[in-house]
């Protein structure tokens, strides 16, 4: 039996709405953090079209995509000076800032569609669950396939998204108590509203 593909044939960087961003970011990110970043437009695209998004929403999960990692690869002075630290583990971790520096960047560059700003922001930490933009990013963020790791997710996010995003930040969750990492209080926010709505 042969599977429908993930990804559409066309990029979304061909398309001339969105070229003027895809420069910006790629002129910010090594090769290999573009790649990534492609990946992860194109599979946000793929979520949002398989659940059925209105086109805006489609071409919102698009954007959101190439924008989520604007701001992967700045040094910390810049994050910090991007987004201004709210709390101490963000003042030591710095690179946890960059979903909102990249938020940052996006609202320079002219984006004010609040619903692409929440994900790109989102995407580090999480959404609410009534976000399915930010949803579609975050899923596609953690399991583009370059990443080698989470297709059961891939999978789950094109029929039930609700369940696959709730999936993704459990195993998110999981991944960083295993390594004794910290935990930003969105993330365990999230993850406590995700599992009291699953009760």
């Amino acid at each position: 039996m042969v599977s429908e593909p993930i990804f559409s044939a066309d990029r979304p960087c061909d398309r001339s709405t969105l070229a003027p961003y895809c420069e910006r970011v790629r002129a910010l990110v090594s090769p290999k953090r573009w790649d990534h970043i492609e990946r992860v437009a194109i599979l946000a695209e793929s979520i949002a079209q398989a659940n059925q998004f209105p086109q805006d929403e489609v071409d919102a999960a698009a954007l959101a995509g190439i924008l989520h990692d604007a701001a992967r690869e700045l040094s910390d002075e810049e994050l910090l000076d991007l987004a201004p630290p709210h709390s101490k583990e963000e003042r030591e971790h710095p690179m946890t800032l960059h979903g909102r520096a990249a938020r940052a960047l996006a609202e320079r560059w002219g984006v004010q569609d609040l619903r692409v700003l929440d994900a790109i922001e989102g995407h580090v930490f999480g959404v609410t669950p009534e976000d399915r933009i930010g949803m579609a990013v975050y899923i596609a963020d953690m399991s583009e396939p370059g990443r080698g790791v989470n297709d059961e997710i891939r999978a789950l996010a094109m029929t039930d998204l609700s369940s696959a995003y709730e999936k993704a930040v459990r195993t998110k969750v999981a991944y960083l108590r295993e390594r004794g990492k910290p935990i930003h209080p969105i993330t365990l926010e999230v993850h406590e509203q995700l599992a009291t709505d699953s009760r």
